[in-house]
């Protein structure tokens, strides 16, 4: 075998040992016996879920470090899935964005969703709880890693405070949260 060709495969394999290391541990929110997360409270009309939404809170991951006024943009395409664009400021001022697409994996609820900036890799989507009005979501995955505060325009301070304590009810260290500025 060449050297090349065994320094690809051996760079695969410590990947992939890292990637199942790290989707198996915890990082905002303790497990509870096999299940990270909890199922989603509630199934979501996917046109009232569609438009824009701003990152009221999130945990913080390299692709969204630096990031202030970060929106979200969902719109349904005609094959049914949905076009995602994601935006934000970097604290030079610049505009950071991406597209990317998502589909939903459980028909029922529609609160379960593929995203994909990457394609073809596609990561979970989990909309935990939503108002009743889509003034605000929760959003997270089934590891526990990620966690979204979002609300249709920029909340006041008791409104953030109320969202947070829904997440934290989820379950979540709200601790980790790194707040947006709008």
């Amino acid at each position: 075998m060449r050297n090349g060709k065994k320094a690809l495969i051996t760079t695969g394999l410590v990947a992939t040992a890292l990637g199942v290391f790290a989707a198996s541990r915890w990082v905002g929110r303790h497990p509870v016996g096999n299940l990270l997360v909890p199922e989603p409270a509630k199934p979501v009309d996917l046109k009232r879920y569609l438009g824009r939404w701003y990152e009221i809170a999130r945990y913080d991951q390299l692709f969204e470090r630096g990031c202030e006024a970060a929106t979200a943009d969902y719109s349904l395409r005609g094959d049914g899935t949905i076009n995602v664009v994601n935006r934000c400021r970097k604290s030079d001022g610049r505009m950071k964005e991406a597209r990317g697409i998502a589909k939903i994996v459980d028909d029922e609820s529609n609160a379960k969703l593929k995203v994909s900036f990457f394609r073809p890799f596609y990561g979970d989507y989990w909309v935990l709880d939503h108002a009743d009005d889509y003034s605000w979501s929760i959003v997270g995955e089934p590891s526990g890693r990620y966690l979204w505060l979002l609300a249709r325009k920029p909340l006041q301070v008791a409104e953030v405070e109320d969202l947070v304590s829904r997440a934290s009810a989820l379950g979540y260290d709200t601790s980790l949260l790194v707040f947006d500025r709008h």
